[in-house]
């Protein structure tokens, strides 16, 4: 299927968008300004053509080909980028296979393009151009710079099953030998539609190894980055970075010692981490279309309201929740991004029900808390909820993400973890904050940290039930 050809360019069409057999190829009608001095378009406009549906693709190289000669014919490649490409001078004829594997495999699309269309051409779709004029030069914005360890995909130009009408027959136009060399449908591999390339940052915490476990099993491919692979709060290092693999951030780094961040040193690595970490992450994220999950916390809240929902005014007590609060605000600027809230995070490491566990274990009697109420939250939920996030792609926005369940002050949690590993929960005696915390330098703290999980569960995913999981964890 194509569209029809002319010789005569148009002027002042409209600028639209149209689909075309080939899922997520797009023609584009530009408009052309022109009178007796020539004309003048815009070739690319990010705003205009990306409310008409063209993707925010995030070109990051422009390419120019000049031919001197009608007949110059190039292709089928199918490159692991996207491009969209557009005519400066002359006319081509384009021709596009559909070369990734699915059930579109073989779709074709022709079309002639002079200075007034445009098309994007998604990775893995096949292109091949012929010139139909001497002097003819097209340019195509691509998304990841050139490398010449990228893997293409190619096909025959003369592959009889697609059998494209060339409009200068091949044994007439001017190919490369390495061109006619390309193998035919039936020897073609597949261009894999490839799986979503997960940046997993602070990959050694709890949260993070349990991201990059999962991950895989989800048909994810992950990267998981250390302090020391990737420091986030180095805007230079930053933007260093090679994100032309990357489809997906997700920031699982933080500076949690919410003591520790009331301290001269403490505050400027909280603010470090949690604020001007996230904001980095969030500009390239907006440079390179790259969608940015980002781990939040109930300390953004001062516990006055419960439940807190995801557009609760902003009200940190102390400076780590203020770092938390600052670091939410620049995520929030990422285009496409999921805050994700949680509180009470336990898992692979040192946790408040492993501390518990172990007092229990050597007959320590503590005193614990019991005037803050929240839920708990399980690095497996949390890391399952952040994968339904990105599998089924809900709208972007904040999303509440703990574990189910009525809320539990820490006191009943560590009764909870002395009874399941066979101690007598008496052990555990309950105190107020004030008492706790007497004579000693310490963060304020939002007494009721409780997240409305109704915007999460309205997507489809719920959450299993503390209890339930703190069973499991003390088996375990």
């Amino acid at each position: 299927m194509g569209c029809e050809d002319s010789n005569t360019l148009e002027y002042s069409k409209t600028l639209g968008v149209s689909t075309t057999p080939i899922p997520g190829f797009l023609r584009v009608d530009l408009t052309v300004h022109g009178d007796n001095r020539g004309w003048f378009k815009e070739n690319w406009q990010r705003a205009k053509m990306v409310e008409l549906g063209v993707p925010d693709f995030g070109p990051v190289q422009n390419n120019i080909s000049f031919n001197d000669e009608a007949g110059v014919t190039r292709g089928i490649h199918a490159e692991p980028w996207d491009k969209f490409i557009s005519v400066a001078t002359g006319r081509v004829f384009g021709a596009w296979v559909d070369l990734r594997e699915g059930p579109s495999f073989g779709a074709v699309y022709t079309c002639e393009i002079d200075p007034s269309v445009a098309v994007y051409v998604p990775r893995g779709v096949g292109n091949a151009y012929q010139t139909l004029e001497p002097n003819t030069a097209y340019s195509y914005l691509v998304n990841a710079h050139w490398s010449p360890k990228a893997e293409y995909t190619f096909l025959n130009l003369a592959d009889e099953t697609v059998a494209i009408d060339w409009p200068i027959p091949l044994d007439h136009a001017i190919l490369s030998d390495k061109d006619k060399l390309h193998p035919r449908m039936a020897e073609v591999t597949p261009f894999p539609t490839g799986k979503q390339r997960v940046l997993v940052t602070g990959s050694n915490g709890q949260l993070g190894r349990e991201l990059m476990k999962q991950l895989p099993a989800a048909g994810f491919e992950v990267t998981g980055a250390g302090h020391v692979d990737l420091d986030i709060t180095d805007a230079a290092a930053v933007q260093a970075f090679d994100w032309s693999g990357i489809n997906i951030i997700v920031n699982a780094g933080a500076w949690t010692d919410v003591d520790g961040a009331e301290t001269d040193e403490g505050r400027k690595k909280a603010w470090a981490c949690n604020a001007v970490g996230p904001a980095n992450l969030a500009r390239v994220a907006n440079q390179y279309g790259l969608t940015l999950v980002h781990i939040s916390t109930d300390y953004v809240f001062d516990g006055t309201q419960s439940p807190h929902s995801e557009d609760e005014a902003l009200s940190p007590l102390g400076v780590y929740g203020q770092s938390k609060a600052a670091g939410d605000m620049a995520v929030t600027s990422a285009t496409r991004h999921y805050l994700v809230r949680t509180s009470w995070v336990i898992g692979d490491g040192n946790n408040f029900v492993r501390t518990m566990a172990g007092l229990a274990a050597r007959g320590i009697s503590p005193k614990v808390v019991n005037d803050q109420i929240g839920r708990l939250t399980f690095t497996e939920d949390l890391a399952a909820g952040i994968i339904h996030l990105l599998s089924t792609k809900p709208d972007y926005g904040t999303y509440n993400l703990t574990n189910e369940g009525e809320a539990m002050s820490w006191a009943d949690v560590a009764k909870l973890v002395f009874t399941g590993t066979g101690h007598d929960a008496t052990q555990v005696t309950g105190i107020s904050s004030a008492e706790y915390f007497a004579g000693k330098v310490a963060a304020p703290r939002p007494l009721n940290s409780c997240l409305d999980l109704t915007k999460l569960e309205a997507t489809g995913w719920l959450p299993k039930p503390t209890i339930q999981r703190l069973h499991q964890y003390l088996k375990a």
